[in-house]
Order: C-alpha cells, then structure tokens, then sequence
C-alpha cells in the first residue's frame, strides 16, 4: 500500500488551524463593492396559471410597469 503524506486526521476539537484564524479588527470593507455594474436581481415565484401567460421576464416587467403607470401618484 502506498500512504500518502496527507492522511485525512480529524480534528479532535473540530476547529480551524492556529494559521487560519483571521484578526477581524484588521479586516477593511471591500471598496470595489460598491462600484459593481451587475444589476441587483429579486425572484418571484409566479403561481402556475400565471406562469402559464407570463413566460419571460420581459412580459412580466412589461404588464408591471404598465400597472404602475395606470396607478395613482402618492406623494412621499
């Protein structure tokens, strides 16, 4: 049998390495975050008989917007 260097060794106290704990008072916000250009994305599950009419986004996005167009402007 040929044993490999790295034989599979439980932690007994199953926790992280001493060399891979992390000093979080260290750690600094990502400052790229905030430039991302994807778009933010929400899912809605639609019930079946609706699914059925609306097969794509964009018919769904399309009846929307046309309802919130034909809605009455409240003022904040």
């Amino acid at each position: 049998m040929n044993e490999t260097p790295f034989k599979n060794q439980p932690n007994s106290d199953d926790e992280l390495l001493a060399e891979y704990s992390l000093d979080y008072q260290k750690a600094k916000p990502n400052r790229f975050a905030s430039r991302s250009e994807v778009q933010s994305l929400r899912f809605v599950v639609l019930d079946e008989d609706v699914a059925q009419v609306f097969t794509t986004p964009e018919a769904v996005n399309k009846v929307l917007r046309a309802l919130i167009e034909s809605m009455p402007q409240t003022s904040v």
